[in-house]
């Protein structure tokens, strides 16, 4: 079928004429379990890279495995043409664990209930993946004179630790005016909302010995240093857990209020506290104002609290001392704020308090700033309006895409938000799941969006720095 327009109805039966398949390549790659953080999983995930990469090749596009110190990354071409904008999609392919007694299916076997796309990944990237291959596809058809380009990670998961130096080593493969982002959830169902911020996040663990074997609580308990009681007392310095307030000095210099324009936008959202306690699963909050929690999830750092480790764990009570302990942790960084400036405080006050505690920083991602207007930004307002038939609100997203400042900085290209996903699709959780209404929406507003820029003559010619775009000359 081709498009010989760019209404919304030729886009419903582009979506409708290829449901099929997008119900069989996602069930290609639900079906693989790519769990990056998991190492007996490392060749699935090598294995979805190569499905994903003759996937791509399928529909035509120039694709190739970008080989990483960790796992592989996909990237392809559909169209190359010289002078028309480039704009490459980005998306993830791997997932998070899916342990636990709560799937009521296989988590890594597609289960479909009407419109529902039941499995770990569905929502989280793999059917947001795909659903903007389908627009790049429709968008192809109708004949949108822009280049398309697809970069697929499999290490978002775990912080997209290689992500740095494989793009770098292949800037100039990779070279691109814009990335669209699809990897972020909506406030609600039919409330569009596209991220004018990521937070980062710093991940850190405190660790404390004080002895060299269990010890008896009857002979020794009293006099010797108890590390599980001594490592809660530092986490009880630095926050308050009733209120989840920060106590450490210096945490909150950085954080910039909100501005009355982003409270309204907040206010616009489409946010509920009910809903939000009903998608979580949720009993009891913190805080109950909506703009003060919208403010807490999506515009203010976090100070977390993830696992403790040490002492005796099975039935009952083991009357023992533990010689070891650990806690592990995180923060959440809004803009503005850094890693690097974040974990030095954490540092410096917990040395000046408890010096024997021992402070291991993980790899960390830095927050993300967006943008709100231009003419990426205004392509996303049209891309929503016509596949959802509603206006989008940029909100700020309270996760962390590590890969997002990377592109920007590295690429020197703009980075905008398309996201598709909802909170009842369970991003982490069990019985995730897509559903075909987002899908078939998101294919018409990604489809729309690449005639957008297609159709408003941007460009961004060799030498031109920091993203900016440029009108194309009329002799183009």
């Amino acid at each position: 079928m081709t498009i010989s327009s760019t209404s919304r109805a030729d886009y419903q039966k582009f979506a409708t004429s290829h449901r099929s398949d997008f119900e069989r390549w996602l069930a290609e790659l639900v079906n693989i379990p790519t769990v990056s953080v998991d190492p007996a999983c490392a060749a699935d995930v090598r294995r979805c890279a190569e499905t994903a990469h003759t996937l791509l090749q399928g529909v035509g596009a120039r694709t190739k495995l970008i080989e990483t110190a960790g796992h592989p990354m996909v990237f392809a071409r559909l169209t190359d043409t010289p002078g028309w904008p480039t704009v490459t999609v980005y998306n993830h392919l791997d997932v998070q664990p899916a342990d636990g007694d709560d799937w009521r299916t296989d988590p890594f076997q597609l289960t479909t209930q009407g419109d529902r796309y039941i499995g770990r990944g569905a929502t989280d990237d793999k059917g947001p993946a795909l659903t903007a291959l389908l627009g790049a596809l429709a968008a192809r058809e109708a004949g949108a004179a822009i280049n398309i380009a697809f970069l697929w990670e499999l290490e978002e998961e775990i912080g997209s630790h290689h992500f740095e130096a494989a793009i770098s080593q292949h800037r100039d493969q990779l070279a691109t005016d814009a990335v669209v982002v699809s990897d972020t959830i909506w406030v609600t169902r039919g409330k569009p909302s596209s991220p004018a911020g990521l937070r980062g996040m710093q991940p850190f663990r405190l660790t404390l010995r004080t002895a060299t074997t269990d010890l008896h609580s009857g002979i020794t308990g009293g006099v010797v240093r108890n590390p599980l009681a001594e490592l809660m007392q530092v986490v009880a310095a630095c926050v308050d857990a009733h209120t989840g307030n920060v106590l450490i000095p210096g945490f909150y210099d950085d954080v910039e209020p909100l501005s009355p324009i982003e409270e309204r936008a907040f206010l616009d959202s489409g946010f509920s506290v009910e809903t939000f306690q009903r998608d979580h699963q949720v009993t009891s909050l913190r805080e109950t104002r909506p703009l003060e929690v919208m403010r807490r999830l999506w515009a203010m750092p976090t100070f977390e609290v993830h696992g403790v480790v040490g002492g005796y764990t099975g039935p009952g009570v083991k009357a023992a001392i533990p010689p070891r302990a650990e806690v592990k942790l995180s923060c959440r960084l809004v803009p503005n704020m850094t890693c690097g400036a974040t974990l030095s405080r954490i540092q410096q006050f917990i040395a000046e308090r408890f010096p024997d505690v021992e402070v291991h920083a993980e790899p960390g991602l830095d927050p993300f700033r967006g943008r709100t207007s231009g003419p990426l930004a205004d392509a996303i307002r049209a891309a929503y309006r016509f596949g959802f038939g509603a206006e989008v609100v940029f909100t700020r997203e309270g996760g962390s895409i590590g890969a997002v400042p990377t592109m920007e900085r590295i690429l020197d290209a703009p980075v905008v938000f398309l996201g598709l996903s909802l909170p009842e699709h369970g991003y982490h959780a069990p019985n995730e799941f897509f559903d075909w209404p987002q899908a078939a929406g998101g294919i018409a507003a990604f489809g729309h969006f690449f005639e957008s820029i297609a159709h408003s003559g941007l460009h961004r010619p060799p030498g031109t720095t920091n993203g900016t775009f440029l009108a194309r000359p009329p002799s183009v």
